[in-house]
């Protein structure tokens, strides 16, 4: 378990503190996040730790499984967002795939934020243990990109209905 997500737990109900670890979001703005990050035990140059802690802040209801395209396939179910037979994606798979094309740091914390607002939106938990251990990988190597793919485009299982049809 990770120690920043066992820290921000405790503060949690901190509304000051929260407020502030949400600013890590806001360029002009981050300084204000930086006493609370030190609080965490969080450097102020570890990038994904700083950006976790205030996506935690924005939206702290989580979960232990899953990864981030588990989170986005529950946000596409909750929007009740079906794909239809003309292979239109839905507005969660065009955003997701946006989402993956990420080539930067700022790309992909800013794709990945306006996510986690979705998230929030729609009351779906976040692994942010794991999403903070795929952020740190995500630019060594396509694995973790493969993963949330995956995890999005699972094949959905057909209904017993529809098998009896067949």
């Amino acid at each position: 378990m990770s120690r920043l997500l066992e820290r921000l737990r405790k503060f949690k109900g901190n509304r000051g503190m929260m407020a502030n670890l949400r600013c890590i979001h806001v360029e002009n703005k981050k300084h204000r996040a930086w006493p609370a990050l030190n609080r965490l035990g969080v450097a102020i140059d570890n990038n994904v730790s700083a950006f976790v802690a205030g996506l935690f802040a924005t939206h702290p209801e989580e979960t232990f499984t899953g990864n981030f395209g588990a989170t986005s396939k529950s946000i596409e179910q909750r929007r009740r967002e079906k794909r239809n037979d003309d292979n239109k994606m839905t507005p969660s798979e065009r955003r997701f795939q946006h989402l993956l094309t990420a080539e930067t740091d700022a790309e992909l914390y800013d794709r990945v934020l306006r996510i986690v607002l979705m998230a929030k939106s729609q009351g779906v938990p976040v692994n942010y243990a794991k999403l903070e251990t795929d952020l740190k990988s995500w630019f060594l190597n396509d694995l973790t990109k493969t993963d949330w793919a995956a995890a999005f485009w699972t094949p959905e299982t057909i209904s017993a209905s529809a098998e009896e049809e067949i």
